[in-house]
């Protein structure tokens, strides 16, 4: 059985391939070149700051939740781990320790719970 509709031509791939492009150049040239070079506010360097705050855990979450090798299902070692790195972060304001902390807490977790 074939399915229908999942071949791509030729000239659509590259149409989608610099569309692609050119918007990621617009949206960095939006910020990188028409502002870079002038000085920002000062409450736009303070929430800049945050930005990597907010951008791990958006990356980390879906991992932890919905992790790929469970199928989807939320599962107790990687729970367990999320907050052990989460506990260990706050704690000790290192954030060498929580990942340790947080990778040997899933090791063990895995290596107890299956």
């Amino acid at each position: 059985m074939t399915e229908i509709g999942t071949e791509i031509g030729t000239g659509a791939l590259w149409t989608v391939i610099i569309g692609l492009g050119a918007g990621s150049f617009l949206l960095r040239f939006s910020f990188l070149g028409l502002i870079g070079d002038r000085d920002l506010p000062a409450w736009v360097l303070r929430h800049l700051r945050y930005t990597g705050v907010a951008v791990i855990p958006a990356l980390v979450a879906p991992l932890v939740v919905w992790p790929a090798a469970t199928d989807g299902a939320l599962d107790a070692p990687r729970l367990m781990a999320a907050l052990v790195t989460v506990a260990v972060g706050l704690a000790f304001r290192n954030v060498i320790a929580a990942i340790l902390a947080g990778g040997a807490s899933l090791y063990l977790g895995l290596y107890l719970l299956g």
